[in-house]
Order: structure tokens, then C-alpha cells, then sequence
């Protein structure tokens, strides 16, 4: 739990993140937006400060790390809204739209969204039903399935993207494995972007860069 003394801004001090006064503060809005209506709704473990930065902050601003400006970028199975809505905070260039399937977690980041004032759709909606009609730069994935199904959800929707940016555990290598051994990545091209280990664990996150060969 939070700290007594303790605050967002503390709390990214203890890892060296800086970020104008603004942005930490509407980060610390959202904060408590997620963590009350998570006491109805499941959305996150993460509910405090500490854990939110460790874990949520520093792989939101991993994904921002590698995003160009002005991307179109769209959040699959966006949940509480971690990397969208933070993106969409540090990184107001950023064209970023959620979704979301379950019809309760949508409408939760839509009020969310509408609280902290950022023009960022939500859809309810599987990512895969949203790319016939809609084209993205990147896809953004974290925490949402192995690397075979993702590539299987998204493999006749190339066309409606141009890249997936999947955040991944130390199993990712046997996840490639798997993937290659079901005929996933024929035509695909992986590049691991950069990994950092995860706090309080001997275990490390890795920030993967899939797109077609071509």
C-alpha cells in the first residue's frame, strides 16, 4: 500500500523517471480513477504507487520509447488501460485508440478517458473486428496472449497494420519456438527492442518488434 508521505512523484524519484509536472499529474489522477474502480472491477494489482511505476509506468514509457511521432497506435485488450491510456498522457502526438471485448472494462477507460480529458477513442471491440475498417502504424500488446495466438488472431489483418509492439516475460524465446514450429513467422520478422529486468524479480521484460519481411 501507499505510503503515508508517499506520492507518484516519489515513487518514479526511486527510478529515476522525470516527467513535466503536468503529465505526473494527470498520471496520478489516473492512478486514482484505476484504483477506485478497481474496488468494484478487477482491472490492475498494481495499487500503489510503487507497484504502478515498477511495473505499468515503465513499460508504458518503454512502448513510447520506440513509437515515432504522430503514430496512429491502437491498444489491444487495453484492460485497465496500461500502455493506452498512459501513452496517451506522455505522449500526446500519439493517435491511440483502446480496445476493449468486455463490455464493463470499456466502459470503465471510457469514463476514465472522459475524467482525465483525453481525446482518445474507446472501442468495444476485439482489435481483430477493428482493423477491416480502420488502419493502425503499430499495435500495442501487453499482457494479453502467448505470441502463437496472437499471430494467429492477426495474421489475415497485415494489411490493416504495419507492426506488432509485444511486451513479453523471459518466456518469450519458447514462445518464438512455438510460434515458428506452428509456421507463424514464415513471413514475419522478430527483433527483440530492448529488455530490463523486472523489479523484485530475477525474471526480465522485452520489448518485441514483429512486422512482415517485406
Amino acid at each position: 500500500m501507499n505510503l503515508p508521505d508517499d506520492n507518484l512523484a516519489t515513487a518514479m524519484a526511486r527510478y529515476q523517471i522525470e516527467l513535466p509536472a503536468g503529465q505526473v499529474a494527470l498520471l496520478t489522477q489516473y492512478c486514482e480513477l484505476l484504483w477506485d474502480w478497481n474496488t468494484k472491477l478487477n482491472l490492475t494489482r498494481h495499487t500503489d504507487y510503487e507497484k504502478f511505476v515498477a511495473r505499468d509506468l515503465v513499460d508504458s514509457l518503454a512502448f513510447a520509447q520506440f513509437l515515432a511521432p504522430n503514430e496512429k497506435v491502437l491498444d489491444v485488450g487495453s484492460g485497465g488501460g496500461v500502455p493506452g491510456v498512459v501513452l496517451a498522457i506522455v505522449r500526446r502526438d500519439l493517435q491511440i485508440s483502446l480496445s476493449e471485448s468486455v463490455g464493463k472494462k470499456a466502459r470503465v477507460l471510457a469514463d476514465i478517458v472522459a475524467r482525465l480529458g483525453l481525446s482518445t477513442p474507446v472501442l468495444h471491440s476485439r482489435a481483430e473486428a477493428i482493423l477491416p475498417q480502420q488502419h493502425f502504424d503499430t499495435l500495442v500488446i501487453r499482457a494479453v496472449a502467448r505470441l502463437k495466438k496472437l499471430l494467429e488472431w492477426f495474421k489475415p489483418h497485415w494489411k490493416s497494420f504495419d507492426r506488432l509492439l509485444v511486451l513479453k516475460g523471459p518466456s518469450w524465446v519458447e514462445e518464438r519456438g512455438e510460434a515458428r514450429h506452428y509456421g507463424l513467422m514464415h513471413e514475419l520478422t522478430l527483433r527483440k527492442l530492448v529488455s530490463y529486468p523486472l523489479p523484485g524479480t530475477d525474471s526480465e521484460s522485452v520489448l518485441l518488434q514483429i512486422c512482415p519481411k517485406t
